[in-house]
This record gives structure tokens, sequence and C-alpha cells, in this order.
């Protein structure tokens, strides 16, 4: 995995390296003493893995992952523990406490590892799917992603910043907005009809007032989205 660094304290950083050359599946590929550093080197440079301070001044590692479309991996290396539950929220894969012993930072090294290599997976299954209509799409859960097929969704709740998938068998809670799901989700197959609802309309088993059954489930309609409802469900 091709790893950078990032930490305005020397100390820390020269800590850091010493433990990156001890693992032989990682390459580090640069050191950044700022986030606006380490910023301009994800634009320029491929990255597997950020091993990402979160107090830093301008810039603090927070804001740097709220800023990045696409991110990698990312560990925090921290000396606070109280942003612990926003990095998460943020896809973070792991929380490193300052001073980091040894066996912890290979902990979360592997389990970076098994995320990248399923995400490499995933982009490879999606690369070649865009030679044929695509069938799948993969969420993150957790710490792992979770390969979906659209075929078996009957719908999508809107949980703030998070969502939950369900099947018939499954549920799945992923880190996304409504509107990019609509916009990963097969045309013509999935319709959205409440803020915080998306429905696979050949799943749709009946319409009463302003709800939908699917399932057994009722799913609220609103007003905004009625009209494009009953348009689609009378084709």
């Amino acid at each position: 995995m091709k790893c950078i660094i990032v930490d305005d304290e020397y100390p820390a950083r020269v800590l850091l390296q010493d433990y990156v050359s001890k693992i032989p599946q990682l390459e580090l590929v640069k050191v950044c003493e700022n986030a606006m550093e380490a910023m301009q080197t994800l634009q320029e440079l491929e990255v597997d893995l950020m091993f990402l301070d979160i107090q830093m001044p301008d810039l603090t590692g927070l804001d740097l992952l709220r800023n990045l479309r696409q991110k990698p991996a990312v560990i925090f290396t921290t000396a606070y523990s109280e942003y612990a539950l926003e990095g998460y929220q943020l896809d973070v894969l792991d929380y490193l406490l300052k001073p980091i012993p040894l066996d912890r930072f290979i902990q979360a090294v592997n389990k970076a590892g098994d995320f990248v290599e399923l995400k490499r997976r995933a982009q490879s299954g999606s690369n070649q799917g865009n030679l044929a209509e695509k069938t799948h799409f993969f969420v993150s859960t957790g710490h792992k992603l979770e390969r979906i097929v659209f075929a078996d969704i009957l719908h999508i709740e809107g949980l703030r910043e998070y969502v939950r998938i369900s099947t018939r068998d499954k549920r799945y809670v992923t880190l996304a907005s409504m509107k990019g799901l609509m916009e990963e989700l097969p045309e013509g197959s999935f319709l959205r009809v409440h803020k915080s609802w998306i429905v696979a309309l050949d799943k749709v088993e009946s319409m009463m007032g302003n709800s939908l059954e699917i399932n057994g489930k009722l799913i609220p309609v609103s007003k905004t989205y009625k009209d494009e409802v009953l348009r689609k469900i009378r084709i």
C-alpha cells in the first residue's frame, strides 16, 4: 500500500516513519507537515492509505477529510480522544492515540490492508461491469465493502448522514446521501418517493393513499413526489 504521513509534529513524523519502515506491505511516498501539503500530495500521487493527525494549524485533519472528494483509507494518529465519533462518521478506518504502540499500529495497518484489497476488487469488478450493464454496487459498512445486487433492493431509507438499504434478507447501513445513491442506481428502476425514501419500482405491491406497500412495509409518499409516483406505477 502506498501511504503518506500527515503530522505537524516532528517527533510524531519520525516515529511513524520508523513504524512504516518495519512493515513490508507499506510504501511511504510522502511525509507532509500540514493538511494543505497533504491535499496537494493527494492530487498528484496515488495514495492508498493516509496516517493523519487531527490538531494541525490552519486546516485540521477533520477539515481535510471533509474537503476531499476522493479519499484514501485513513487512520487517525492523534493525542485527542474526543474526536473519535466524528472520525468514524467520516469513514476513518482506525483511531490511534499517541503515544502509539507498535503492535496497535500493526493492527490498524492490517485492517487497512483488508479494506484496500476489497476496494481494489470492487473497482476491478466495476470496471469490468462498464463493458455490460451494471448489476450491482459496493457499499462501505463498518470496515468492509459489501456487494449489493440492484435487483435485490426493496427500498432505501435516509438516516441523516447515513442510509439503510433493505433487501428481503438483509439490511445495510452506510454513509451516503440519497441524491448520490439515485445517481448510482439504474435509471428507471428506482424512484424517490420522499425526502427519506427510495423504492424499487418492481417491488411495489400496492398504493394506499399516501403510502406504498413493499414486502408488508408501508413507505410514505410525500406531496412533492406523489404525481411522479402515480405516473410511474401506472406505466
